[in-house]
C-alpha cells in the first residue's frame, strides 16, 4: 500500500474543511442578506436571484450662511521700541545706586552716582579763574571806551575770558558725568554694577525699556501685501500667559520688499500691553477680510485632485453630482465657495466621498454609519 505524504494529506483536508463550511454557510444565509437585494421578474416577484448593493454609504450635512474671515497667520517675538543700555561717560568709582532692577523711572531722573571729588574741584577753579578775569576785563573795557588801551590788549582781555568760559563749559560737563541719568522713562530692566565699582568709559551700567512701546513684528509674503492696510485689526494670543488674547493694529508697513525672503515687515502696535514682556512668544494673526453672510463648506467635504479641488453634490435622494470649488475665503474649518456653485440649503458629503465619481448612486448613512431616516413620500402614507 503507497502512503500520501502527510503534507499532501494536510492540503486535501483543509479544502475539504472549505467546502463544507461554504455550503453551511449558504445554507444558513437568510434571503435578502446586506449586501445582496433580490431580484424580481417582469410580474414583480421574486425570482430567487440576487443582485449586489452598489451604492456607496455616505454621510451629508446641510450647508449654512456664517461669518468667515480671511486670517494671516504668524509666530513671532514681542519687541520694545524704546529701550536703552545706559553706559558710563566718566572712569571713576560707583558712590551712590538709586535705583534697582524692577524700578520705574523718568527721562532724566539720576540711576547713579559716581566719584566727583576732582570734577568739582576743577569746576570751582575754573570759576574763580573766570570771576576775577572778569573783573579785569570790565576794568580794561573802560579803559578801552576812553582810549587808554590798545585794540591789541583789548582783544588779547576778551580772548581769555572766552577761554575761561569754554573751560567753564567743560569742568560743568565733567562733572555731569558723575551723575548717571535715564535717557527715557521706562522700567529699569537690568543693572551691571555694584556699589563701589570702579566702571570705565562706555562700560554698560543699566537697562532700560519702555514697556508702552511694546510691538509684535511679522514678516508677510509679498502676495498679500495688497491685502494689508495700516489700522487693520490684528489678534496676539500668548500660550505663556494661559493663552491670553490682546488686540492690536497695523502701525506700520515697511515701504520696501526684502528681496532675499520676498516678505515685507509689518509691526502691529497692542491696544492693551499688561501683562507683556519684551521677548516673550506669541501668536499673531492679521485679518485681511471678513465676509458676514458667507456659505461656509466645511473643509472635511473637500476633495483633492492635483490642483482642483471639488464637493459632491446630493442630487435628488440617492445620488451625487461632482462640483469643482474655488475658495474666496477660508478659515481653519470651513471655506467660503467663489460664485454660486453652491448655496444654503446644499447636502454635500462630508464622509465617504473616497472614490466617488459624478452620478455616482450613494446611501445616506449618519456618522455613526447608520442608515439616515428619509420622510415618507405622500403615496406611501395613502398607501398605509
Amino acid at each position: 500500500m503507497r502512503l500520501v505524504p502527510t503534507s499532501l494529506t494536510a492540503r486535501w483536508l483543509a479544502v475539504v474543511l472549505l467546502v463544507a463550511g461554504a455550503g453551511l454557510a449558504a445554507c444558513g444565509r437568510p434571503p435578502g442578506e446586506a449586501g445582496a437585494t433580490p431580484a424580481h421578474g417582469a410580474d414583480g416577484k421574486d425570482d430567487g436571484t440576487e443582485v449586489e448593493d452598489t451604492a456607496v454609504p455616505v454621510e451629508v450635512v446641510a450647508l449654512d450662511r456664517g461669518p468667515i474671515e480671511a486670517v494671516l497667520r504668524f509666530s513671532t517675538n514681542l519687541e520694545a521700541e524704546s529701550a536703552v543700555e545706559v553706559l558710563a561717560e566718566a572712569n571713576r568709582q560707583v558712590r551712590q545706586l538709586l535705583v534697582e532692577e524692577g524700578d520705574p523711572v523718568r527721562r532724566g531722573q539720576v540711576l547713579l552716582r559716581l566719584q566727583d571729588d576732582e570734577q568739582r574741584n576743577d569746576l570751582a577753579k575754573v570759576e574763580v579763574e573766570l570771576r576775577k578775569a572778569e573783573r579785569d576785563y570790565d576794568r580794561q573795557q573802560r579803559l578801552y571806551d576812553q582810549g587808554f588801551l590798545s585794540e591789541e590788549d583789548y582783544n588779547s582781555a576778551t580772548y581769555e575770558i572766552e577761554q575761561l568760559q569754554l573751560r567753564l563749559q567743560e569742568a560743568q560737563r565733567q562733572l555731569s558725568y558723575t551723575e548717571v541719568r535715564a535717557p527715557i522713562s521706562g522700567t529699569v530692566t537690568s543693572r551691571k554694577v555694584n556699589l563701589g565699582d570702579f566702571v570705565t568709559i562706555n562700560q554698560p551700567l543699566f537697562e532700560l525699556v519702555d514697556f508702552d512701546s511694546i510691538v509684535a513684528r511679522v514678516f508677510v509674503p509679498e502676495k498679500e501685501l495688497a491685502n494689508l492696510e495700516r489700522g487693520q485689526e490684528a489678534r496676539i494670543s500668548a500660550q505663556a500667559l494661559a493663552g491670553r488674547d490682546f488686540r492690536g493694529h497695523i502701525e506700520r508697513i515697511a515701504p520696501v520688499v526684502d528681496p532675499k525672503s520676498g516678505t515685507v515687515k509689518v509691526t502691529i502696535a497692542l491696544d492693551d500691553r499688561s501683562g507683556l514682556r519684551p521677548g516673550l512668544y506669541v501668536d499673531v494673526s492679521l485679518v485681511t477680510a471678513v465676509h458676514e453672510q458667507a456659505v461656509l463648506v466645511p473643509k472635511r467635504a473637500l476633495v483633492y485632485d492635483q490642483d482642483q479641488v471639488f464637493v459632491y453634490r446630493l442630487s435628488g435622494e440617492d445620488h451625487v453630482e461632482r462640483l469643482e470649488l474655488e475658495a474666496a475665503l477660508e478659515d481653519k474649518v470651513n471655506v467660503e465657495p467663489r460664485g454660486d456653485v453652491l448655496d444654503a440649503g446644499d447636502r454635500i458629503v462630508v464622509a465617504g466621498q473616497a472614490g466617488l465619481k459624478d452620478g455616482a448612486e450613494v446611501r445616506l448613512v449618519s456618522s455613526l454609519g447608520e442608515p439616515t431616516e428619509t420622510a415618507p413620500s405622500s403615496d406611501s402614507l395613502e398607501a398605509r
